[in-house]
């Protein structure tokens, strides 16, 4: 049977990925939870290349043309969004130094189905990729101008409960440009994220 040109088997898709993520030009991320899972996420491991990407390398011949300005505008549209999703390794990061989390964290990830059903922005652990405890369960909001609200706190218990290895005990904690209107929750802020690298 004739493969079709897009069509690449799935051995040389995986020697290619790990090979990239080898060369730390990809990074390669599997969900954090207490059962082992195999729903790995590839992101592009250089920030400049992410925005780079989707940004400006396609729009190119309209810089050209000096119409910069609808690439600029196009920018301006997704940017809220595109930096939601460009800060949450930093902030990964940043809550790996911190102190002041619930104890015996020993690793810091993300949860999600193959379905995308429930995506969990944080998930502290023991111990990764398979925990044998859930240290806490988070969520991101970036957002200028709305802190993390009652609203953004129940749909994280509804995917709390969906984590395996979690349970109604298991704490959360809100990391909010804007600040935590919520209760009941532990709030870090952009000085905390900061304060954890000096």
């Amino acid at each position: 049977m004739k493969r079709a040109a897009g069509d690449i088997p799935q051995a040389t898709l995986s020697r290619a990925l790990n090979l990239l993520a080898d060369k730390r030009m990809i990074a390669a991320e599997l969900p954090l939870s207490a059962k082992p899972f195999r729903e790995t996420r590839y992101h592009l491991a250089d920030p400049h290349l992410r925005f780079w990407l989707p940004f400006v390398e396609p729009y190119l011949p309209e810089i050209e043309r000096g119409r910069g300005d609808l690439t600029l505008a196009r920018v301006r549209r997704a940017w809220t969004s595109w930096r939601g999703m460009a800060v949450e390794p930093l902030i990964r990061e940043s809550l790996r130094r911190m102190e002041g989390l619930p104890g015996e964290t020993g690793a810091v990830g993300g949860y999600w189905t193959r379905t995308n059903d429930v995506e969990i922005d944080l998930v502290g652990a023991d111990r990764e990729p398979v925990a044998r405890r859930i240290t806490y369960v988070g969520s991101i909001k970036w957002l200028e101008n709305r802190p993390f609200d009652k609203h953004d706190l129940g749909e994280l218990f509804v995917h709390r409960s969906r984590l395996p290895g979690a349970d109604q005990e298991t704490p959360l904690v809100a990391v909010a440009r804007s600040g935590c209107t919520a209760d009941h929750i532990q709030h870090v802020g952009p000085d905390e994220l900061v304060g954890a690298w000096e």
